[in-house]
């Protein structure tokens, strides 16, 4: 029991410092790679809680797909830094009243645990068999499956949406149709012309 204790304020820790080095490291590929660190002992302490499915999620979609790529966008691009840090003010107000919010949200949970009218009971110990991947599938697929088809649709829409607003003409590019070239015939394409030789 000590030593899962011990072992969850160790990736805590690591999880609070890593959100941390997030915001206030200046390199934005060593703050994606902090928010790497971050996503991984995220993924330990779920694990800690039995929750092995969204541990493994959290790894493979996350640090697995989106990271790579915001690695790569971040690497590709050429960042401004000093352009960033000009709307750092602006926003520090609004961010600060939003960070006391989520902090106030936090403190009454805790507090309620201890403090509250009633604590929690301590959940029972799984069967052997048990599946956490099996009872959220079971969960998902029938209480909640009208919850799941819509959101499943939304992201859809969203993902169109997305693709619809980037997916633009421009006018400097080169565009051929491909039934045009199709219907080109060979004395379209090339044409002989017959020169006077010339002489020396």
């Amino acid at each position: 029991m000590i030593i899962e204790w011990l072992a969850f304020y160790a990736f805590s820790t690591v999880l609070v410092l890593s959100g941390l080095a997030v915001i206030l490291l200046r390199n934005p590929v060593h703050a994606a790679l902090s928010l790497v660190l971050a996503f991984f002992t995220a993924s330990a302490i779920w694990m800690m809680l039995h929750a092995e499915f969204l541990a493994i999620t959290l790894v493979l979609v996350y640090v697995g797909a989106v990271m790579v790529l915001f690695l790569f966008v971040v690497m590709m691009l050429d960042i401004n830094l000093d352009r960033l840090r000009e709307g750092f003010w602006a926003y520090l107000v609004p961010g600060l009243v939003v960070g006391g919010i989520m902090i106030a949200e936090m403190a009454m949970v805790v507090a309620r645990r201890y403090f509250g009218p009633a604590r929690l009971p301590h959940p029972a110990e799984a069967a052997a068999g048990y599946s956490n991947t099996k009872a959220l599938g079971q969960v998902l697929y029938t209480q909640y499956v009208y919850a799941f088809e819509i959101a499943a649709v939304l992201l859809l829409v969203a993902i169109v949406a997305a693709i619809a607003l980037t997916l633009r003409k421009r006018k400097d590019t080169r565009y051929v149709d491909p039934a045009d070239q199709v219907k080109v015939k060979s004395k379209d394409r090339v044409r002989l012309v017959t020169m006077a030789s010339e002489g020396e």
